[in-house]
This record gives C-alpha cells, sequence and structure tokens, in this order.
C-alpha cells in the first residue's frame, strides 16, 4: 500500500488526503500544530518543519513526500530528499521562497513579469523606484508574506516615506523587492501537472478576484483567455525545473498579455474549483503525478466557481439549498480573516453561474 507523507498538516493536505484515499493511498503528515485539518483525516506526526527526528520518521514510513505550502524550509526538503522522493523538487521550493529568485527564473526563461529591483532597506529604495520606472510601485518582503501580507503599495512620496518608516519595523534578512504596478484589467491563474514521466495536464485558466489580499472568488473558464499563451510559458517553468505534481503560477492579464506575478509550487486555492466542476481534481492530479500514474483529464464540467468562506460560515442547509452548490470546510475554528472552508459552485451556463454565485455571497453578507 503506497503511503505519501505531508509536510504540512493545513487545508490543502487535508483535501490531498480526501482524493487520495478513493485511490487506496494512505497518508500522513508533519504539523507542529494540534488538531490540524490534515491531522483530522490522516496519521499526523507532531514536530516542527525542521525537526530532523520528526523528518526522518515522516520518510522511513512513506513512499514519497510533498508539502502543502511554499514555506517549508529548503534544508528540511533536501533533508528528505536523502531519503525518499520528494516532490516538487527542493529546487522548486527554493525559487518560490524568494520573490527575488523568482522574477529572476521568469526573466530567464522570457516570460513577462513587471519591472523588478533588489531593495535591501531604506537607503536604496529611491534607487528603485527609478529602477522599475517611478510610481506607483509595490514594494514586497522576498520571502513569506501572502494574502497581502508584507507588501506596500506605493503611490506618492507620502507613501514612500510612510513605508520608509514602517520598514525599520520588519527583521528582513533577505531584504525587499519592488515591483513596477501593473495596470492590468483582471487576474488570472494556470493550474499546470508534470507527472515523473514528463506527462503534462493544464486545467483552463480562472478569473480570480481579490479582497484585501485574499482571494474571494474563482471562475472557471476564464472567458476569452489566452489559454495557449499561459500553457507555454507554464511549460517552461515545469522543464526548467524538471517539476513533478500541481504548479499554480499567478498572472495580470494586461491588454491582452500575460504578466507572471507569482508561482507557488503546489495545488492551489484558485483550483479548488476543480473537485467538483473538473473531470479530474486538482489533488488528485497532484497525488498521481507524484506516484506516477497517468494523469486525469482536466475539463470542466460546464462553468465552475469556488467561493472562499473567511472568518466565518453560513449554515450549511442553506448553502446547500443552492442547486450543484458543493460545500467543503476544513475542519477549522472560526477566526476573522481565516479561510474556514468554500463553496464550489457547477452551472451549465454562465448566467446561471452567476445567480448562483450571487446567492452564495448573499449567505455569506447576512
Amino acid at each position: 500500500m503506497t503511503t505519501i507523507g505531508i509536510i504540512g498538516g493545513g487545508q490543502l493536505g487535508r483535501m490531498m488526503a480526501l482524493a487520495g484515499h478513493n485511490l487506496g493511498l494512505h497518508f500522513r503528515c508533519l504539523e507542529p500544530g494540534a488538531d490540524s485539518p490534515m491531522g483530522q483525516v490522516a496519521q499526523q506526526i507532531t514536530g516542527d518543519y525542521d525537526d530532523t527526528e520528526a523528518l526522518t520518521q515522516l520518510a522511513l514510513g512513506s513512499d514519497v513526500i510533498t508539502y502543502e505550502f511554499e514555506n517549508v524550509p529548503v534544508a528540511a526538503a533536501q533533508h528528505l530528499a536523502q531519503i525518499v522522493p520528494i516532490y516538487p523538487p527542493p529546487l522548486a521550493l527554493e525559487i518560490s521562497q524568494d520573490r527575488w529568485h523568482e522574477k529572476r527564473c521568469f526573466q530567464q526563461l522570457n516570460i513577462p513579469a513587471p519591472a523588478f529591483a533588489r531593495v535591501n532597506g531604506a537607503d536604496d529604495l529611491e534607487e528603485g523606484i527609478v529602477t522599475v520606472g517611478g510610481l506607483p510601485a509595490v514594494l514586497k518582503t522576498r520571502r513569506f508574506g501572502y494574502d497581502g501580507k508584507g507588501q506596500w503599495v506605493l503611490r506618492s512620496q507620502a507613501d514612500v516615506i510612510a513605508a520608509l518608516a514602517d520598514l525599520h519595523k520588519h527583521e528582513v534578512t533577505t531584504g525587499f523587492i519592488l515591483e513596477g504596478f501593473v495596470a492590468f484589467q483582471r487576474e488570472l491563474s494556470i493550474l499546470a501537472v508534470r507527472g515523473t514521466t514528463g506527462e503534462l495536464a493544464f486545467y483552463p485558466l480562472v478569473e480570480n478576484q481579490h479582497r484585501a489580499g485574499i482571494l474571494r472568488l474563482s471562475r472557471a473558464p476564464a472567458q476569452r483567455a489566452p489559454q495557449a499563451l499561459a500553457e507555454d510559458y507554464a511549460q517552461r517553468v515545469l522543464t526548467h525545473l524538471n517539476y513533478v505534481g500541481v504548479l499554480a503560477i499567478e498572472f495580470f492579464e494586461q491588454d491582452g498579455q500575460l504578466i507572471a506575478n507569482e508561482m507557488a509550487p503546489r495545488v492551489h486555492n484558485s483550483g479548488h474549483w476543480t473537485q467538483d466542476g473538473a473531470a479530474t481534481s486538482q489533488f488528485e492530479n497532484h497525488v498521481r503525478a507524484i506516484i506516477g500514474l497517468p494523469l486525469g483529464v482536466t475539463n470542466v464540467r460546464g462553468y465552475a466557481a469556488m467561493v472562499n468562506l473567511i472568518g466565518s460560515t453560513p449554515a450549511p442547509e442553506k448553502i446547500l439549498a443552492i442547486p450543484d452548490a458543493h460545500l467543503h470546510l476544513y475542519g477549522k475554528s472560526p477566526r476573522p480573516g481565516r479561510k474556514l472552508g468554500h463553496v464550489n459552485i457547477v452551472a451549465p451556463d454562465p448566467a446561471t453561474l452567476e445567480g448562483r454565485i450571487a446567492a452564495v455571497q448573499a449567505l455569506i453578507d447576512a
């Protein structure tokens, strides 16, 4: 019986385990916190991500290792790789953890990205602004930071002054990256999958809506989207990194062109709709990829959407009363700003989809 070890015990690991159970697979995870979402459905080893003893215990009981968040210590992934296969490769983890290296990777592969400059601190911020073409611009920590955290949008000199004052509060040893502001029409993302044999599969581009830096809504497929271009860019990254598993790349669309914002070497929030809206979910395809099974079909079943449930959840019976609405809860206690679950919606046409999205949103806003 194949056992998959997962570093991290969050909802993404939980959903991988639930998808893999249907294939007869066993799962275990390494997670420092008690009562983790994945620990509720699989064996949990409680320990820190840099605990060599706990990592070795995870590896010795697993046939293959993967991870469900991208801030896994690279040294931990490299240690595991000496004992058991680990996918995606540690190099993908290392590049995606540092926005500077990530943008350099896009640049090397001739994938359009925002203008960017390295900023080590307050002394060279003004020089960075000149390098990226002036204001507006976005200052980000090179490492960590997600859902809008660790970012400053600089639209005026007053914003620059405020950011300079704020920088001193952040103990960031790797520094910052300044990116030119992209006046985009919409945000898109693609999920790509590569197997151990090099087999490729691509999900359709999805259109994403964020608020306060957090993904709120994804629609699939994105209408009038440059699918072939996105697949070309994704394939360049997959091949370059000798990647195995699901990779997400987020783009800005500007006048029909795709500008790469960031990538995530894992299953991704903007792909949750695939659980109910695609022939094969991203979670099942990731599992298939890392254990060498043929990849599943990625077609959309009509039209689909995903609505995140942040901070609180409506009554389940009200959500499930909406036709073709599917509720996925993560086993987390409510807390402001916390992702507690999501609702997937499927419909035969765009108009029906929008009506069902509105019905779910009304329950969230009530």
